[in-house]
């Protein structure tokens, strides 16, 4: 047997107010109509829930039993909706941002710093190849994709790129490894012909642009390991194992690693880009990074945006 809520509610309200015109008033009803739901519950479970007493109604015994059981269906229903309004008022804000593999994290977490303030976010960083994030974020899988290349030009993908940073790229070493030069050998960026180096790998736009810097520059350097994380990168950087590139934003992060020491600054400038569906495009996240100026947070080198 399926119990109809509604019509113990009714019998709920109506035994509360002690007689069907007041229970009808309360409900907004016709008088008729609340008796006509009420019948139907003691029809459908067989017992009398109510009897007529003087110009009212009082419970049988039944009733009695009924009544105790509707108090307490209906006292947790509102502590259910009081529980749903303090759920709501504390509504997580998910984010779900796609890194692909070379772009700077340490870039893209002074470009998160103003998003980080939002209340109740839930940030969802997801690494991969640039292809497949954009895959992803035209299938509504992502809000957003930060870059360093625009997304491609595809009418059918209906992606918006808009550039977000712009920064030189300076590069650092640890104590460890700068103290080893000679004198003669300390000036940038010859110097880094006497270290051992970290590079971006291959695939990465970044380092695209340093191996054309170091034909320019005429250097030859002794590579000891590639990365495409740059905080990894940046770890073992401070361990000791090479010398290493970081844009002047990332750079910033770089502050609460001991021991880190910067050798000089290039031309080369790496550019980020944010990149979303029309959709995503009023997304308080994705507003607060194409706006960092609305929050609380500021970053002086910030670049102007295209």
């Amino acid at each position: 047997m399926n119990l109809n809520y509604r019509h113990l509610y009714y019998f709920w309200v109506v035994a509360r107010e002690g007689g069907f015109s007041k229970a009808a008033d309360r409900l907004d009803m016709a008088v008729q109509t609340v008796s006509a739901q009420v019948r139907e519950l003691e029809s459908k479970l067989g017992q009398q829930l109510l009897k007529p007493s003087g110009r009212g109604v009082v419970l049988s015994e039944a009733g009695q039993t009924a009544f105790r059981r509707a108090e307490e269906i209906f006292q947790l229903g509102s502590t259910l909706i009081e529980e749903l309004a303090k759920v709501g008022a504390q509504a997580v804000l998910r984010f779900s941002l796609g890194l692909p593999d070379g772009v700077s994290k340490l870039a893209v977490h002074r470009l998160l710093e103003p998003v980080l303030q939002l209340p109740h976010l839930r940030l969802l960083c997801h690494e991969g190849e640039f292809d497949p994030l954009i895959g992803e974020l035209a299938m509504h899988q992502l809000d957003a994709v930060i870059a360093s290349q625009p997304a491609p030009a595809n009418p059918n993908l209906r992606l918006f790129s808009q550039k977000i940073a712009s920064s030189q790229i300076h590069w650092y070493g640890p104590e460890s490894l700068l103290g080893q030069l000679k004198p003669e050998q300390r000036a940038f960026p010859l110097c880094l012909q006497h270290l051992p180096v970290l590079l971006p790998t291959t695939h990465t736009p970044l380092r695209h642009a340093l191996d054309r810097w170091f034909e320019t520059e005429h250097l030859h350097v002794h590579i000891t390991g590639e990365f495409e994380d740059s905080a990894l990168m940046s770890l073992f950087a401070m361990q000791g194992m090479g010398v290493f590139p970081v844009s002047a934003l990332g750079a910033e992060d770089l502050k609460a690693l001991p021991g880190l020491h910067c050798l000089g600054t290039t031309q080369l400038g790496e550019d980020l880009y944010l990149i979303n569906t029309r959709r995503a495009r009023q997304h308080p996240a994705v507003l607060l990074i194409l706006h960092p100026s609305e929050s609380t947070t500021s970053h002086q080198d910030r670049p102007t945006q295209d």
